[in-house]
C-alpha cells in the first residue's frame, strides 16, 4: 500500500523551482564567443541549435559558410555538434544568432597571414574580372589582383576559369582587402632560371618614355632608357618599335619586387652601336656579356675593374595606389538578413539584423 504522506513529501519539487535551478546553471552567453553545439532542427532557411541555453539558438542559412549554399543540409545534419560564433545577443524571445562563416573568415584570414609570412606561391581560379583586374578566392576569401600585375596576353575576359600561379602583396584583415600579383609569381619562377648577366632573347611588348618592356619567355623585364646605349636617347622610340625582336642582357634581378632589370648598353662593342648598327650589338652580345660577367667576378674579388651599376628599377606607371583604391572586399557581405527571416520558424521570426561583435 502507497504510503500517502511520503507521496507528498516526494511531490515536493514545482515548475518555480525548476526555473529557478536552469537560471542557476545558466551560462552567459555575448555575441563574439565561440561554443559547441547540437544541430537538432533543420528548417528550410536556417536551423536551430542547442548550445546550452534556455532557448534554442538559430543559424540564418547565410551564415553557415563562407561559400554560397543553397540548403542548410549542405553544410550540417541532424545531431552534429560542432563549433559556432555568437553573432548577435538574444531578440525578445531570448534567442542568439549564430554563425559558422565568421569561424571559417577568421581561420581563412589566419591562413592566409601564415602564406603570405612564408612567401607562399598559390594557385586559384579567376571566377570573374572587372575594370581594374581580376577576382580569386584564396581560402574561401575574395583575393584582388589588379590588372598591372597580370601577366599575360590574353584580355582579362578570357581569364575566367583559367588558374594562375599567385604571390601576395597585401593581406589586411582589417581594412578587408587581400591582393595578389601573378607577375610576381611568374617572374620568381623565372628567376630561378635566370642569371644576371645573361643574354636573352625576348620580344618588346610596350614602350613608355622612361624605356621598353620586354617580354622573355613569358615574363617582362625593363629596358631602361639609360640602359640602351652609351649615346644620348630622347625616346625608345627612336630606337625600338612595338614586336621588335632583341637581345638584352639580364643586369639586375629583384625577386621581391618582382622586376627585371635588362641592358642593351652593356652589350654595345662601342658606344653608340645601338642607335646605328643595333644588329651588330646582336652578333656580339654572347662576346660582351661574358666580358661583363668577367668585370663582375673581378669586382665581387675586390679588384679595382669598374662596376657596372644596374639602373634604378622603375615599374610602368599604372599606379599601385590607384589599382588598390578599387580592391573588393576579401569578405563578401551575406544574403541580407531579412531574407533570410521570411522563411524562418515562428520561434525565430524576429531574429534582428545579423550584427558583428564590437
Amino acid at each position: 500500500m502507497v504510503n500517502q504522506n511520503t507521496l507528498a513529501m516526494d511531490v515536493g519539487f514545482t515548475h518555480e523551482d525548476f526555473a529557478a535551478l536552469l537560471d542557476k546553471y545558466d551560462y552567459h552567453f555575448s555575441p563574439g564567443d565561440v561554443v559547441a553545439g547540437t544541430v537538432f532542427s533543420l528548417e528550410p532557411r536556417g536551423a536551430l541549435i542547442d548550445i546550452g541555453a534556455k532557448t534554442a539558438a538559430y543559424i540564418p542559412i547565410q551564415e553557415m559558410s563562407i561559400n554560397r549554399i543553397d540548403a542548410p543540409e549542405e553544410v550540417l545534419q541532424s545531431n552534429e555538434t560542432r563549433e559556432f560564433f555568437i553573432l548577435a545577443d538574444e531578440n525578445e524571445d531570448g534567442q542568439l544568432t549564430l554563425s559558422i562563416r565568421r569561424i571559417e573568415y577568421m581561420r581563412a584570414w589566419e591562413r592566409v597571414r601564415q602564406l603570405q609570412a612564408e612567401d607562399a606561391t598559390v594557385r586559384s581560379l579567376v571566377f570573374a574580372t572587372n575594370r581594374g583586374g581580376a577576382l580569386v578566392r584564396i581560402e574561401g576569401l575574395r583575393g584582388f589582383i589588379p590588372g598591372s600585375h597580370i601577366s599575360t596576353r590574353k584580355p582579362k575576359e578570357e581569364l575566367v576559369g583559367e588558374e594562375l600561379p599567385l604571390k601576395f602583396l597585401e593581406v589586411d584583415e582589417e581594412r578587408n582587402r587581400l591582393v595578389l600579383s601573378h607577375r610576381r609569381a611568374l617572374v620568381e619562377r623565372k628567376m630561378n632560371r635566370l642569371e644576371v648577366g645573361e643574354v636573352v632573347i625576348g620580344t618588346v611588348r610596350g614602350i613608355k618614355p622612361y624605356g621598353a618592356f620586354i617580354d622573355i619567355g613569358g615574363v617582362s623585364g625593363l629596358l631602361h632608357i639609360s640602359e640602351i646605349s652609351h649615346d644620348h636617347i630622347d625616346t625608345p622610340h627612336s630606337v625600338f618599335n612595338v614586336n621588335d625582336e632583341v637581345k638584352v642582357m639580364i643586369i639586375d634581378l629583384d625577386a621581391e619586387r618582382g622586376r627585371i632589370s635588362l641592358s642593351t648598353k652593356q652589350l654595345e662593342p662601342e658606344p653608340g652601336d645601338m642607335v646605328k648598327n643595333p644588329q651588330v650589338v646582336y652578333d656580339k652580345a654572347e662576346e660582351m656579356a661574358a666580358k661583363y660577367r668577367e668585370n663582375m667576378k673581378q669586382q665581387q674579388q675586390g679588384t679595382t675593374a669598374t662596376a657596372v651599376e644596374a639602373p634604378p628599377a622603375v615599374e610602368e606607371p599604372v599606379a599601385a595606389e590607384e589599382a588598390i583604391e578599387e580592391v573588393p572586399p576579401a569578405v563578401e557581405e551575406p544574403v541580407a538578413a531579412e531574407e533570410a527571416i521570411e522563411e524562418t520558424p515562428q520561434a525565430v521570426e524576429e531574429i534582428p539584423e545579423v550584427v558583428e561583435a564590437e
